[in-house]
């Protein structure tokens, strides 16, 4: 975890161009370039949301904030800092371990649970029926929560028809406002869709300058499935944050790497959960909204596509 936040905290940071604007209030601008190089941003409710809009109508921040590796009291406090500098979507899991210190972020803040989007996920070892509603209940007690606005299946691995089963429950009984699933492929979902009740609202994958699945983009689009990018910055991997051809459009319009990237994800209409520890860095990441990237520059960063993952150690 060290090196993780000194990777975050000031590589980074070095690198941030000179007279970057930082900003808590994001301003709003249009989606000129929005369907270069990936589907029509089909699930925006307007030109200049930063909202999208799930396939059960369920209403879901596109920029929010990611808490893998935020533990304890610093998790807590990371929290609380994101809610203050105008995060509203959190994603946790059980597997990260730190749903307790997510909630305990949340009850500092003061915010009101209902101006929150809160997403957790079930893990491999809660998989089935009845493990699943007693894994769910465990994060709901940890998080200090009486529902979950989004609650997805981690991995497809195991009993995932029961699991899946357990959620729709969970769904009909509104302690759930949406259902989904994690790091499936198209045949994986496909599987799922043929037998399921209700249908998932999002795939969380992995999905990056280096890895930009257009595959699969077109596939969740076609059927109206969400697309979100966990890791968006590739965790800084293959010099994310210094690479020249993100640093080259950046100076077009005094952005840093990370807000280009995530200005990228965002005109693709891709849900993104940056994870920081800085908050000079929750704030940067979240003033992407007053300049737009135009053809030239999607097509020059399609080109960064390496069509492969950078985590092959989480195959």
């Amino acid at each position: 975890m060290k090196n993780l936040n000194k990777m975050d905290g000031i590589t980074r940071r070095k690198f941030l161009q000179t007279g970057a604007t930082f900003a808590a209030s994001a301003m709003l601008a249009g989606f000129g370039a929005s369907n270069v190089f990936g589907a029509a941003n089909k699930y925006l409710v307007s030109p200049s949301s930063q909202i999208v809009t799930l396939n059960n109508g369920v209403q879901m921040p596109i920029l929010g904030f990611g808490t893998l590796y935020l533990t304890g009291s610093v998790g807590e406090k990371c929290i609380a800092d994101a809610i203050s500098v105008g995060y509203r979507l959190f994603d946790t899991a059980t597997i990260y371990d730190n749903e307790d210190a997510v909630g305990a972020g949340i009850k500092r803040s003061g915010i009101n649970r209902e101006e929150l989007f809160v997403t957790s996920k079930v893990w491999v070892d809660d998989y089935g029926f009845e493990n699943t509603k007693k894994a769910f209940e465990t994060s709901l007690e940890k998080l200090g929560v009486d529902y979950l606005d989004l609650y997805l299946i981690h991995r497809p691995r195991g009993d995932v028809k029961g699991t899946w089963r357990a959620m729709e429950d969970l769904y009909r009984e509104n302690k759930i406002r949406a259902i989904g699933v994690s790091n499936f492929e198209p045949d994986q979902l496909t599987e799922l869709i043929e037998y399921c009740e209700i249908k998932p609202t999002v795939n969380q994958i992995e999905t990056h300058a280096f890895f930009q699945q257009p595959g699969a983009h077109e596939y969740l689009n076609q059927h109206d499935v969400q697309m979100q990018a966990w890791s968006p910055f590739a965790q800084g991997r293959n010099g994310h944050f210094t690479n020249e051809t993100l640093a080259e459009i950046g100076e077009k319009y005094n952005k840093t790497n990370a807000q280009v990237s995530l200005r990228w994800h965002y005109q693709r209409g891709i849900v993104t959960i940056p994870r920081t520890s800085q908050k000079a860095h929750m704030i940067e990441n979240r003033n992407i909204f007053d300049f737009e990237l135009d053809e030239s520059d999607m097509r020059t960063i399609a080109q960064l596509d390496l069509n492969t993952t950078q985590f092959p150690e989480w195959e």
